[in-house]
């Protein structure tokens, strides 16, 4: 088997002849060149086409997220197109991760998960350009797309797009956070979803009321994966995860929410648990360690 950096250098030198042959981006059928669709700089949060930038990012004025603090900034596919490249990493078998490079938005990266019946896009990255397109083709492109929360909702409509509209699943009860509704975003109610290939969108809340993370019940080697976002987060220390509110203004949990989330994942058979931020992995027992700092936590704050 391929080293990792090899795969790496794979996808960017197959992304460089893709460019190379000038298959440039291009504007969908009957677009209006004067509309844009602005991006948020500091959470990478795409909005609905206007002619100007939007006056506020509710993304970022909500308080488990910041305006960045030189102000509310914008830009757009194409500026993220002249500075951004997406890197292309083998986490395991049946599991790629693309993280931008530079730093794009809140700087998480996304997962495509591979199954017999089709890959799903886990959580997005805001950069989309015509060689990380080509990458994922490569790859057997897209069945669908989910992601864990508002704020890696990010470009999630141009990845459908690019890979024939493809549904993109969220969970109801966030559906007031979505900046550019598209008939592509599916919503779902409940607290499980089967999606394909064995795949399992569940419903923990606490971070956002409709917080989801996925099931991969063969990653692993079949011991089972947790796709989880930031929730639980994985710590420096990757025996352990955590669970807040807001992470960068460091607002808890309550002992209700902590509890939701662990019996929301009770059900579920996972060894192995990926986080939304590079080398943020809990390699083996990891539903075991989400079950132990919950109890952790719970026991600092008292409940």
């Amino acid at each position: 088997m391929r080293s990792r950096s090899t795969r790496r250098i794979f996808f960017q030198q197959s992304a460089a002849a893709t460019a190379a042959l000038g298959l440039g981006p291009s504007a969908a059928p009957g677009a209006d060149p004067a509309m844009n669709h602005f991006i948020c700089v500091t959470c990478g949060i795409q909005f609905g086409a206007t002619e100007k930038a939007p006056d506020r990012c509710p993304i970022c004025e909500d308080e488990r997220q910041y305006v960045g603090h030189g102000g509310q900034k914008w830009t757009t596919l194409d500026e993220y197109r002249k500075t951004h490249k997406n890197v292309f990493a083998e986490e395991e078998p049946g599991l790629h991760t693309i993280h931008p490079q530079p730093k794009a938005g809140i700087g998480q990266r996304a997962f495509l998960v591979r199954t017999p019946e089709g890959n799903l896009l886990w959580d997005c990255v805001p950069p989309l350009d015509e060689p990380t397109i080509a990458a994922v083709k490569m790859m057997g492109g897209l069945a669908g797309v989910a992601v864990s929360h508002p704020h890696y909702y990010t470009t999630m409509v141009e990845w459908s797009h690019a890979f024939g509209k493809v549904p993109v699943h969220v969970h109801k009860l966030d559906a007031k956070w979505v900046m550019r509704p598209d008939e592509v975003v599916k919503y779902w109610d409940g607290e499980t979803k089967s999606i394909f290939g064995g795949l399992t969108l569940v419903r923990t809340g606490g971070h956002f009321d409709g917080f989801q993370v996925l099931h991969w019940p063969a990653g692993d080697g079949g011991k089972g994966v947790l796709l989880s976002g930031d929730q639980p987060y994985v710590c420096q220390d990757r025996r352990w995860v955590s669970f807040m509110y807001s992470y960068p203004n460091l607002i808890p949990l309550g002992p209700a929410a902590i509890r939701q989330i662990v019996k929301s994942l009770k059900p579920f058979v996972f060894n192995r648990l990926y986080g939304a931020f590079p080398e943020q992995v809990v390699r083996a027992d990891a539903k075991g360690a989400v079950e132990r700092s919950a109890a952790r936590y719970l026991g600092m704050i008292g409940g």
